[in-house]
């Protein structure tokens, strides 16, 4: 049972890193810093955009547009740190005491 809360622990924690990747990526699309037209930016946007859009997509369903400030990301991301944390306390326990 630990090993697969560490497992899905660890699958939570890749997930805030690409929300992270993906949130870096559109800033330095937007300010210009690098080429959207390059192939290999293009397969990493478009990765990253596969991954992260379908939970933005729920997630700006229920928040109200802010313009252009996009807070789908963070939500998302303290969504995912709440979820961690929860099963740890309440499935930690028993999986701890199965040692």
């Amino acid at each position: 049972m630990y090993a697969v809360l560490t497992l899905v622990s660890q699958i939570i924690e890749i997930y805030i890193w690409i929300i992270i990747a993906s949130a870096v990526l559109s800033w330095l699309l937007a300010f210009g810093v690098i080429n959207p037209r390059n192939r290999f930016v293009y397969m990493i946007g478009d990765g990253l955009h596969r991954l992260t859009e379908p939970a933005y997509r729920r997630i700006r369903r229920f928040i109200p547009s802010m313009g252009g400030l996009d807070l789908a990301p963070l939500i998302l991301i303290l969504g995912l740190m709440f979820l961690r944390n929860l099963l740890w306390e309440t499935l930690g326990p028993m999986a701890a005491g199965a040692y």
